[in-house]
Formats: structure tokens, sequence, C-alpha cells
């Protein structure tokens, strides 16, 4: 059974991790022009020390202790090796002999590297299929873009469970795709279970989080610019390229990163669409929570995963370090 109580210097931890958060509130408020202005943020800080602040803390405790609470970096060996806890055991009952049947497990840091990947192609595909949507929504010259973003916005407003279900309806084997096939003549085709079904879920509930950002700077972008490169010599794709695609770099990072870093730790879509056959980063971490009740390897897991998330926020910072890239106009 996991013990949840925490020892002194947990709660000691805790207490600083608060103390420091309190003390960049007073310094904002510093810097606000008192306190008075500030005061209307109370409720959101007040959230955010509940359920943001402590816990990252509990997470980072977590991740340094084992089940009785002592400090070990085991738990990030358990990533690097997932066989670290089976081969310790051999190790302490065999000891050199059992040399011989020790062998590094490669289950988490391949599970993380398929993660990557699967990030990857579903960032690649949105952005290929994302810029041009944003391209001719921001088209002042095109009547229907207002109707194409509320056409992209009224799925988001379906719970996201209910939209990844609504594709099993689909590409099951007695689905609507097969079941049309089936009468054409064809046999059916296996789409569900598989790396490509994973895949076109990611794509579908992500792809949104790619237009928006995207088109919110081609939205705000000075139409005279395009003006001024045509009346320079500019055919229209010269200014797609020397023009417009340069000024809307912060909504192209600002879409990567919204879409990349929720691909990385997605872990329902893979188990609808993927049937249990492909495991990505946000399964695993569950698997350790949930399955196997091993909070402090799970909580390790996480906290590599915030690792990348700081990485990406990183980028998008320099590539935007005003901000511009992101919400929806």
């Amino acid at each position: 059974m996991l013990d949840l109580s925490l020892p002194w210097w947990g709660w000691l931890l805790m207490g600083a991790g608060l103390v420091g958060f309190i003390a960049m509130l007073v310094v904002s408020i510093r810097r606000n022009q008192g306190v008075k202005r500030s005061l209307f943020a109370s409720p959101y800080t007040l959230w955010m020390i509940i359920f943001t602040v402590l816990p990252v803390i509990l997470i980072g405790y977590y991740a340094f202790t084992d089940m009785n609470g002592n400090f070990t970096l085991d738990n990030f060996r358990n990533f690097w090796d997932s066989n670290y806890e089976s081969n310790k055991v051999i190790m302490q009952a065999m000891g050199e002999a059992g040399a011989a049947y020790v062998s590094r497990g490669t289950v988490n840091v391949d599970t993380l590297v398929y993660s990557l990947w699967m990030a990857f192609k579903c960032t690649a595909i949105c952005l290929i299929a994302g810029y041009p949507a944003a391209l001719f929504m921001a088209d002042r010259n095109m009547k229907l873009g207002p109707t194409l973003v509320v056409l992209f916005i009224i799925p988001m407003w379906m719970n996201f469970l209910l939209r990844t279900i609504a594709w099993m309806s689909l590409l099951e084997d007695s689905g609507l795709i097969n079941s049309f096939l089936r009468k054409l003549g064809f046999d059916g085709v296996q789409l569900m279970y598989n790396s490509n079904a994973v895949l076109l879920g990611m794509v579908y509930n992500f792809l949104p989080f790619m237009v928006f950002p995207i088109y919110t700077v081609l939205n705000k972008m000075d139409f005279r610019l395009s003006e001024a490169a045509a009346d320079l010599g500019c055919n229209s794709w010269q200014t797609l390229y020397k023009v417009v695609m340069p000024l809307s770099i912060p909504g192209v990072i600002s879409g990567i990163t919204m879409v990349f870093m929720p691909s990385v730790t997605t872990f329902f879509i893979p188990r609808m669409l993927g049937g249990g056959n492909t495991m990505m980063f946000g399964d695993l971490i569950e698997s350790k929570f949930l399955v196997e009740g091993n909070w402090n390897v799970g909580s390790a897991l996480s906290l590599i995963m915030m690792v990348l998330i700081l990485i990406s926020l990183s980028i998008l910072r320099k590539a935007d370090p005003n901000g511009e890239g992101g919400g929806i106009a």
C-alpha cells in the first residue's frame, strides 16, 4: 500500500515552494502599481497554488524518494533501464553470478522515442495542412474566412473523448467506411488498432491548435506589406515566401508547441484507436500511477516530461518574445 504521508523535510520543501511563489507574487504586485489591481488576480492565484504549485512540489518529492520516503535517484534509473529493479534483485540474490542474467530494459526509453516520433509526424501533418487553411481563412478577399473559423471552432465545443470515440464508429471493422467499401464490392480493411489510426486521431484533435495561432498572426499582419511587395515586383508566390511566411513564424512556433507537447503526452487516443497495440509516454505514466501504483517512478517520468515542456516553451519564448503567436482571434 502506497504511503502518502510526507516526512518533515517534505513539508519543509512544500513550505519553501509556497514561500517562493508568494515572494514572486509580492514582487509582481509591486511592479504592477500596488495591491488594488492585483487583487483581481486573487482567485487565479489561489487556484494556481492549490492545483499547480502544490502538485508540482509533490511530483518533485515522489520523483526523488522511494516507497519509504528516502532520497534516491533510482526512479530516474528506472527510466533509463526498465529492468533496473528486477536486475537489482537478481544481483542481490546471486552476486556476480547474476551478471549473466542482467540485461538493460529499454521499454521506457523506447516508449519516449516512439512518442516523440509520433508527435513529430502529427506536428508536421498539422503544419502542412494547417498553414494553407490559416492562410485561406485570413485572406481578406475570401468571404468564407469567418465561416471557416466557426467550422474549426465547433468541433472543439464537443468533448475530447467524444470526438475520439466518434472516429471509432468510422474506422472499426463494422464502421461506416468498411460498410461502404463492402457495398461497393471491396473487402474491408483494417483501419483500427494500429499506429496510423492513432496518428489520424491525433491530427484531428490537435489540428485546430496549429491553425488558430497561425491564423491570429496572419490576421494581424498589415495587408499593405503585401501590396508593397507587389508594387516592388513580387508575384504571389514571392510575396508568400518573402513577406507572409517570415512574418508568420511566431504563429508557426506557437502552433508547433501547442501541438507537439500534447501529442507526446496523450494517452486516451492510443488506448481507444490503438487498442493497446501502441503505447505512448502518457500511457506509460498513467500505468505507473494507476496500474502499478508506483507513484515514485511515475513522478520521475512526469518530471522528465515537464523538462521537455519547459524546453519547448523556452524555444517559443525565444522565437516569439512578445507572445504574438498565441490565442484565437
